[in-house]
């Protein structure tokens, strides 16, 4: 079967290489093929790491407050609670792998689930799901903290989040998105 999947919005592609339970939860392996202009905000894991590791082009991580550029067979490691991006400004699509160690199901879990609803129209110009609530559980179960005074909102998140399982929208977004 194959594990890839594709975010019309952001013109992402990522594909599971080794997923929590291959690894019996050891590490999750993704490789990612990220358009020009893409990535991810500011923010931070507790409880995993994430390696980046480029395969083809030029990959910016910010690790605290140190932005990285990293190219073919160069990495940079975000360890837990640590302040953290990456993006792609390089002006062509760039490849890198992802490692989290420990492994994190619920990761793998968000980005099934926000490439699926991306692809039926139900995220915003931004990639965001246009349900809040959606939104929410997504940021919760990826385990992604927001640095600083953002930090605020994680209050609001989680609480929005538990109403997405009180209304079982977990239950349908998995049973219909994640297929590995």
């Amino acid at each position: 079967m194959e594990r890839k999947i594709f975010n019309p919005i952001q013109k992402d592609q990522v594909t599971f290489l080794k997923t929590s339970n291959e690894t019996k939860a050891e590490y999750t392996l993704i490789e990612v093929e990220l358009a020009n202009g893409g990535g991810v905000g500011l923010h931070y894991h507790k409880t995993f790491s994430e390696r980046f590791e480029c395969i083809e082009g030029a990959l910016e991580v910010q690790l605290g407050n140190r932005i990285n550029t990293i190219i073919a067979k160069e990495s940079a490691t975000a360890k837990p609670n640590i302040n953290h991006f990456f993006r792609n400004r390089s002006g062509k699509a760039c490849k890198f792998k992802v490692e989290l160690r420990p492994a994190n199901r619920g990761f793998e879990q968000s980005l099934q689930i926000g490439y699926g609803l991306a692809g039926d129209g139900l995220c915003k110009p931004n990639g965001f799901p246009k349900d809040p609530l959606i939104l929410a559980w997504l940021f919760v179960i990826s385990e992604s903290n927001l640095p600083g005074w953002r930090s605020i909102f994680e209050f609001i998140l989680r609480r929005q989040a538990k109403k997405a399982i009180k209304k079982g929208m977990d239950k349908k977004l998995i049973e219909k998105y994640v297929k590995f």
